[in-house]
């Protein structure tokens, strides 16, 4: 016979017992990571013999390749992954504000990626859950942020993915950090072309990187720059995040030459001369340099002012028409609608401040030598100047590696 004193002694004893094991839980739940278990995973099914009492872990493993608590997550390979499952659903979000990050699960189920690149320096949640074959459940969380802007370097290159350019095109990359480490950089660029020509990089300075064959592009080629930077150490604690693949066509096959003694310029497109122009080029005071220049960029119209290049106030044209760049210090082959009509100079003199002039009119609409050579010319074509009295273009003035002879070129390779 049972006592009431016992009865309440017993009471007592299992309501103990009972806050051990809720303790025990807290703790257990508190005291672990984001994710559920070691590996992953967590799942609280019966075991599907349906025993009571008996539970099993579900197979499902799930990896979330930023780790909970990390500070140098990757902007474009962070992801979720599962093996032995299917992902059911993953869910990212910005942390502290809940937006959410739009993202899919592929077909398989196994595998969820964000939708686009992630930022950098931004603090992340991703919660996901998943089934084993047995219908299980596991689940994995982390709250993470991505490499900062101060911990990382980004290369702005040229030329861009699906453009058409011509045959004196390099690879440009310019880094937005000092690179300590230019094997490391280099070896995670990759260039090559259909025509299998050999394509070599070359340091100038710490910053730029180019990429060139031999000898000018074959027409018609593709090009393809694969860039593995995300994750690679291109200075102590800085590291890269791009990781893309970049393809461009080289188009027909076009070197313009200007000849400073005769003022003209002979456009040759695929061996073939097709017009001879008449030009201007910079006077005795203000030479044209030598050389071979890639034409970098192109303005239908532009400022051109003599104080950006350090020639004080003597011209600030706002609308200086068909203007094609040659070199980053102000070099351009433009149209001129300021000359003396009563007493042209092209094909006759220099008049210019080093650049190459051709007859044009204002607004950029006649049908002009100028308009002509601008409507048939492509970024990265070639123009030669030879026989003036200035120095030849230095190589990394503008896209114009070409004037660097070859056995030089390579020994600047850092791979």
């Amino acid at each position: 016979m049972t006592t009431p004193d016992i009865a309440a002694r017993r009471v007592r004893i299992l309501g103990a017992c009972a806050a051990l094991v809720v303790g025990a839980l807290t703790l257990t739940a508190c005291g672990g990571d984001a994710n559920a278990n070691s590996s992953g995973s967590s799942s609280s099914s019966s075991d599907s013999k349906g025993d009571k009492g008996s539970t099993r872990t579900s197979t499902a493993k799930i990896v979330i390749s930023a780790k909970d608590g990390s500070t140098d997550a990757s902007i474009n390979t962070t992801g979720v992954k599962v093996s032995d499952g299917r992902l059911t659903d993953v869910k990212m979000t910005v942390a502290g504000s809940g937006q959410v990050v739009p993202g899919s699960i592929s077909a398989d189920g196994g595998v969820w990626k964000p939708k686009g690149q992630l930022e950098r320096g931004t603090k992340y949640q991703i919660s996901a859950t998943a089934k084993d074959g047995s219908g299980r459940t596991a689940a994995a969380n982390s709250i993470f942020t991505t490499v900062t802007s101060a911990n990382s370097f980004i290369g702005t290159y040229t030329p861009d993915n699906g453009t058409t350019v011509g045959v004196g095109m390099p690879v440009s990359f310019d880094f937005d950090k000092v690179i300590s480490d230019k094997k490391a950089v280099q070896s995670h660029i990759t260039v090559t072309s259909s025509s299998g020509q050999k394509v070599v990089g070359h340091w100038f300075g710490a910053q730029r990187l180019d990429f060139r064959p031999e000898e000018y592009w074959k027409a018609g080629s593709k090009v393809t720059m694969k860039i593995d930077l995300d994750g690679v150490e291109g200075a102590n604690g800085v590291y890269g995040v791009q990781k893309k693949t970049v393809t461009f066509t080289i188009g027909r096959s076009q070197v313009s030459t200007v000849d400073v003694n005769t003022q003209t310029m002979t456009v040759v497109r695929d061996g073939r001369t097709i017009k001879s122009v008449p030009i201007s080029s910079g006077s005795p005071e203000h030479t044209t340099y030598n050389g071979q220049m890639v034409i970098s960029e192109k303005f239908q119209q532009t400022r051109m002012d003599s104080r950006t290049v350090n020639l004080g106030g003597e011209y600030n044209i706002p609308d200086v028409p068909h203007a094609m760049r040659l070199t980053n210090t102000g070099t351009f082959i433009h149209g001129n609608y300021w000359y003396d009509k009563s007493n042209p100079p092209f094909g006759r003199q220099g008049t210019s401040h080093g650049c190459v002039g051709l007859a044009d009119v204002q607004g950029a609409q006649g049908a002009t030598n100028a308009k002509w050579f601008y409507d048939n010319s492509l970024i990265g074509d070639v123009v030669i100047v030879k026989n003036s009295p200035d120095k030849t273009v230095a190589p990394d003035n503008g896209l114009n590696g070409w004037n660097m002879p070859w056995s030089e070129w390579v020994a600047g390779s850092a791979a």
